[in-house]
Parts: structure tokens; C-alpha cells; sequence
């Protein structure tokens, strides 16, 4: 039977609808093209897709699954290994993950894994009401500080093993980064809460408000009588420029931004917590949490959106699929563009002036690529003279993030790398006994997926430590 060359389209909102509404861009797989799509996997025996997944999700099985119908099936398979199904099929790279390694890729276009397990994941959320049952407890505790990817991932999986899991968040709603730091459109939060309320299903306690370093250390969390401590704090400290102006009123950090409007709903017409809206907006960078800062922007009213990223469009991070709804959405790229200054607003004969302190502009170079850096990325190199201004009245630094140093700083002899990010072991034990980490604390900002793989990871080494104990 011949196999259909090109994936089948992901539904879409149009782009003139879409960029002036929250409601999520994709509207997901029926059924039937569902099925269609799972017919162009190879179902290949030494399955390379698999290898490309962090969660070593059974990839071949559960698209066996879906060509039959069973669409109940192909979940259970996919939750054998993934706690976020719903999330991961949304949010994961899966062209530079277990798509890149699809054999039909090789003379076509891959089977499209990621919209599958979404598919799968809404089919169960929308036709499954009943929760899963928890296990039959084997007497340990287990505390979790964070509910990020790693953090849920780490203790779901010990959940299943009969943990009494406790998982430590210090905003007021569990998902981390699912929440505070991906749109609406993207990841709606009725799809994360769902998630989490699985998990808490099995077992697992969500304290909310607790700042592990501040309301409690990881220290007296053994005093409480946890046996094991997993770290997934994440990286939430944001990173900025050094430039002149970035103390401007109108300037933020991408973290900032989207905190406010995703999770202190200052999208809301009179918000308890504000946001610039309206005027001309600049996001600086080039990753994921650029496009959703500048779409987010121009969602909440924004006439016009830049992106200012220092290299070319070949070598910009995000994610194609994000990059291609930014610019169908209106956003205009400054590509090869740097920032050197922020200017504002001073009239210093009249200090109540409320228009003082205000952006009014943002001064930048144009840059030209050199020779590969270490990372194999070409440097980019400003060009003499060739600075202009352009015209914006608000700044998104989105140049990344580095883990908070207030777990660091309050725990002795856990061992930290100049970025700030914890040391582990390959099982993510850091230098402390019966402390282990994962996800964005210690690689600094990374994918959904890479921090589930490394909360999957140490959720088995504690299982392992806490039985030989």
C-alpha cells in the first residue's frame, strides 16, 4: 500500500481570527484523520522513534493502537510512560526529538507523533471521566519542590509505586511553567489542571504558596519525616542585557510578562494586576518564550510587534511551527538586529511629568554573521554605523533564564555549577544524600519534555535508593 508523503495538516484558527483571541491556534485531529495519519507509520521493529523520546514512550505501539480504534488503548500505552500526555502532544519538539528519528522521514515527511498523542490524550480527557485509582501505599514520603514537567513527572511515577508524594509549589497554582510561562493558546490551563488532578488522584498531595528556602528548607523538610527530596524548582530567574534604559517603565522580562497575563489574568479589561497594552512592543531573542511573549503581546491589543533576534531566521531557536503562526499572525521579524539602548522619556523641568521614566524607543544595531562559535552557531558580529532606532513604547527581554538562587543559598553542601544550575548524577543525585534534581534547575531553561525525562529519571533512582534503604 503506498504511504501518503506529508503528514496530515494540523486544523488551525485563521490567523485573522486567531491573533486577537486567546482560544487555542490548534484545533486538533478528528477521528478519522487520526486514524489516517497513525496508517503512514512503518511500525518499524527496531523502533528509532523511541529512541528520540526523553520518556521512552512506546511510539510504534501506541500509533498500533489508533490504526484499530483503540483509542483507549493507544493512551494507557502512552501512560505508561508520560504523566502529561495532553501537555507533551502540544508543547514537545517533536520534529528535533522522536520525529527526527522516524524512518518515513527519511524519504518523506515523519509520521506527526505529537499531534497523535494529543489526539489520544483529548480523546481520553473528553470520553473518560473516571479517575485512576491510587496504590496500595508502601509507607514511604517523598517531597517534591516544584510543580513543573519534572516535578509532576517525578512524582507521578512514585505515586504509582505506592509513595506518599508531597509536592511543594510556590505560586498559588500547580503547574510551573505550564502555566506561568505558556499562553493560553497554546497550552489552555483547563488542559494542565487536568493533568494535575490525575496525579492528585493517585495519591499526591499540590501544597500551593510554599517557597522551598523561604517558608521551609529542604532541611526541614527531612525534619518533617521525608525520606527523599527531588528539586525541580525550574529556572525563573530571568536574564537581561546589561544595557543602558532596562530600568525603564514598559520594560520587561519575558517571565514577568507572561506570569502576569497568563496566570494573574492581567489580559482581563480591569485587572488586579496590569500590563502594558496597546502601543508598539519589541520582544528580544528568538526561542519559544519569544514568540509566545510576542503573540501574547499582540493578543492583548499591541498595533505593532517586532521581534529583534541578533541572528538570521536559519539559526533562531524556536520551534518552525511557532515561528510560521507568529508570522502569519502579523509579527514582524528584526532578524540580525541587536539592542544597545533603551531610551525613554525625561523632562526634567517638570518631574510629576507622568510620561517620564517611560520607554519611547529602543536603539539598535544591524549584525552580520561570522565564524561558528562553540556551539557551532555562527557569531553574530555588529556592523559599524549602521545603528537606528525603532520606534516601541514596550520591551520584552526573552534572552532566557537561570535557576533562582534561593534553594542554593539555604541548603548546605549542595553543590552548584557557575550558571547556578545543581550538579547531579547521571541518576540526578546531587552532592547531597537522599537530594536529588531535575528539569530546568539544573540545565537552566530547556523543553517540557527534557525536564519530564529527567524527573522520570530520578524518580527511579529514589525508588531504587528508598527499597535498597
Amino acid at each position: 500500500m503506498a504511504v501518503d508523503p506529508k503528514k496530515h495538516e494540523m486544523p488551525t484558527q485563521a490567523p485573522e481570527v486567531r491573533a486577537h483571541n486567546f482560544s487555542e491556534v490548534a484545533l486538533g485531529y478528528t477521528a478519522e484523520i487520526a486514524v489516517e495519519e497513525a496508517k503512514r507509520c512503518l511500525n518499524c521493529k527496531n523502533k528509532p522513534c523511541v529512541q528520540g523520546c526523553p520518556v521512552n514512550i512506546n511510539i510504534p505501539d501506541f500509533i498500533s493502537h489508533i490504526k484499530n480504534g483503540d483509542f483507549e488503548g493507544a493512551y494507557t500505552e502512552i501512560t505508561k510512560s508520560s504523566s502529561l500526555p495532553a501537555v507533551c502532544g502540544r508543547v514537545c519538539p517533536q520534529e528535533t526529538q522522536c520525529e527526527s528519528k522516524c524512518t518515513l522521514g527519511i524519504r518523506f515527511e515523519p509520521v506527526g507523533i505529537g499531534r497523535l498523542e494529543r489526539f489520544v490524550a483529548d480523546y481520553h480527557n473528553e470520553h473518560v471521566k473516571e479517575q485512576p485509582i491510587p496504590p496500595k501505599s508502601n509507607g514511604h514520603r517523598v517531597a517534591v519542590v516544584g510543580s513543573g514537567p519534572s516535578g509532576l513527572t517525578c512524582a507521578g511515577d512514585l505515586a504509582k509505586k505506592g509513595y506518599k508524594v508531597t509536592v511543594y509549589e510556590a505560586l498559588h497554582t500547580a503547574g510551573g511553567v505550564l502555566v506561568y510561562g505558556i499562553p493560553e493558546f497554546r497550552l489552555p490551563k483547563a488542559i494542565v489542571a487536568k493533568e494535575v488532578e490525575a496525579l492528585m488522584a493517585l495519591g499526591v498531595d499540590i501544597e500551593p504558596n510554599v517557597v522551598i528556602g523561604k517558608t521551609l528548607t529542604i532541611d526541614e523538610l527531612f525534619e518533617m519525616g521525608y525520606e527523599a527530596v527531588f528539586i525541580g524548582s525550574g529556572a525563573g530567574l530571568p536574564n537581561f542585557m546589561g544595557i543602558p534604559g532596562e530600568s525603564l517603565k514598559g520594560v520587561y522580562s519575558a517571565n514577568e510578562f507572561l506570569t502576569r497575563s497568563n496566570l494573574m489574568k492581567a489580559y482581563l479589561d480591569d485587572p488586579h494586576t496590569p500590563i502594558m497594552k496597546g502601543g508598539k512592543v519589541a520582544v528580544v531573542g528568538g526561542g519559544n518564550v519569544a514568540m509566545d511573549a510576542a503573540r501574547t503581546a499582540l493578543r492583548l491589543g499591541a498595533e505593532k510587534v517586532y521581534i529583534v533576534y541578533r541572528r538570521s531566521m536559519e539559526e533562531i531557536p524556536a520551534r518552525k511551527e511557532e515561528v510560521e503562526h507568529a508570522i502569519e499572525e502579523g509579527i514582524d521579524f528584526q532578524i540580525l538586529r541587536n539592542p544597545v539602548e533603551i531610551l525613554g522619556y525625561n523632562n526634567p523641568d517638570d518631574p510629576r511629568d507622568p510620561k517620564n521614566g517611560f520607554v519611547t524607543g529602543m536603539r539598535c544595531i544591524k549584525m552580520e554573521l561570522g565564524e561558528p562559535d562553540a556551539k557551532g552557531r555562527r557569531r553574530p558580529i555588529p556592523i559599524e554605523g549602521s545603528e537606528f532606532v525603532l520606534d516601541v513604547d514596550t520591551v520584552i527581554m526573552s534572552i532566557g533564564t537561570s535557576p533562582n538562587p534561593l534553594i542554593k543559598n539555604t541548603t548546605k553542601g549542595l553543590d552548584v555549577n557557575s550558571h547556578g544550575g545543581i550538579i547531579v548524577s547521571e541518576d540526578g543525585l546531587t552532592s547531597r544524600e537522599a537530594v536529588y534534581a531535575g528539569g530546568d534547575a539544573v540545565t537552566g531553561a530547556a523543553t517540557v519534555i527534557s525536564a519530564m525525562g529527567a524527573g522520570k529519571t530520578a524518580a527511579s533512582a529514589i525508588d531504587k535508593y528508598l527499597m535498597n534503604k
